[in-house]
């Protein structure tokens, strides 16, 4: 690899990204120049956490949120980025995504892959870290409290999360 260049894995993809894009935000990247369209553009600054996707250090280090419209292609330089788009299988969408749906835990949906985002980085922390069912209220409010809903879609959203990490929790399953 050059050093004129950084790697950057996006959906299990490897990239080879050109050196002088660097200061690009992750957010750009995505939409402009891999045309991934579900992280969103809201407030620029990360105050509302539209653009929230995952980021792993490595392969099989555990998912943590990021503001791509904040943060720089340089700072993931050699990272895993996960985005809203990963996280169907198979064109079958995840529990997570299916119970939103069913719930309609969205109204217009512009949020809706910023919450999808952080909470599965909160799920597969309660996998690696498991917590008791009663703490899970508070493990939603410190990982998706901080995002923004315009229409006020905030109890769908955690009634969802919640129900998915309890019947996670009580099964056992975490995939």
């Amino acid at each position: 690899m050059s050093t004129d260049a950084f790697e950057l894995h996006v959906n299990n993809a490897r990239y080879l990204i050109d050196a002088r894009d660097a200061d690009m935000t992750l957010l750009e990247y995505l939409q402009e120049r891999l045309d991934l369209t579900g992280t969103k553009f809201g407030c620029g600054i990360g105050v509302c956490r539209a653009c929230t996707v995952g980021v792993r250090s490595a392969p099989g280090a555990v998912l943590e949120k990021t503001l791509a419209c904040s943060t720089q292609l340089g700072a993931v330089a050699g990272m895993h980025v996960e985005t809203v788009e990963s996280l169907a299988a198979n064109n079958v969408l995840s529990d997570l995504q299916q119970r939103f749906l069913e719930l309609f835990a969205f109204q217009c949906g512009y949020c809706t892959p910023g919450f999808l985002t952080a909470a599965t980085a909160m799920l597969e922390h309660i996998e690696r870290n498991p917590v008791s069912s009663g703490d899970i209220d508070s493990m939603i409010d410190t990982w998706v409290g901080g995002n923004l809903c315009r229409c006020s879609g905030y109890l769908k959203y955690k009634q969802a999360i919640a129900e998915v990490a309890r019947r996670r929790l009580h099964k056992g399953m975490w995939r």
